[in-house]
């Protein structure tokens, strides 16, 4: 027997998303913000803080590794937001920029690398290696469904769409 929500459940899910959404509206929002960040660090070569002290021996400035930080940092907040929200059916590609962006990240901080964005592709290779046949996999499915099946390309990804109901659920998917 199926049941029916009442109204005030629909409304507490309502706030709920509305809530969620506008969290993520005001984090893509203040991105910009985000990126100037770096401005506010000092322009020395050792930052001594209550809760750290951290000598730049490769960049020479704080400030530099700072700006190369938020460099990476706020594209990578973008793209797991739309990791987390996107429905496609091709949401997984995402997974290559996120792995370069964490690499780089982890790069950032090992002082003893000359050239920050070179031989990062060695590292990709097996998120490649998983996420571009499973990629073509569904798309394959995808389209041998479309020559068999009377559906629009529009059923098919609703299909493949997950749309778990809160985050943590969306995140259990993935693993």
């Amino acid at each position: 027997m199926k049941r029916v929500k009442s109204d005030s459940q629909n409304n507490n899910i309502n706030k709920k998303d509305l809530i969620l959404g506008s969290v993520i509206a005001t984090l893509v929002a203040i991105t910009p913000y985000l990126f100037d960040l770096y401005q506010s660090v000092p322009d020395i070569k050792i930052w001594n803080t209550f809760l750290f002290n951290y000598e730049s021996t490769h960049y020479e400035s704080v400030r530099t590794v700072a700006w190369t930080l938020t460099n990476k940092l706020v594209p990578l907040l973008l793209i797991f937001l739309w990791f987390f929200t996107c429905r496609h059916w091709w949401y997984h590609a995402l997974l290559v920029p996120i792995a370069m962006y964490f690499y780089q990240i982890i790069m950032t901080f090992n002082d003893d690398i000359e050239y920050l964005d070179s031989n990062h592709i060695m590292y990709l290779i097996p998120v490649m290696a998983i996420v571009i046949p499973t990629i073509y996999l569904i798309r394959a499915r995808i389209f041998n469904s479309l020559s068999e099946v009377n559906k629009s390309m529009q059923e098919l990804e609703d299909e493949f769409k997950m749309s778990p109901k809160n985050f943590w659920g969306k995140v259990k998917n993935y693993f």
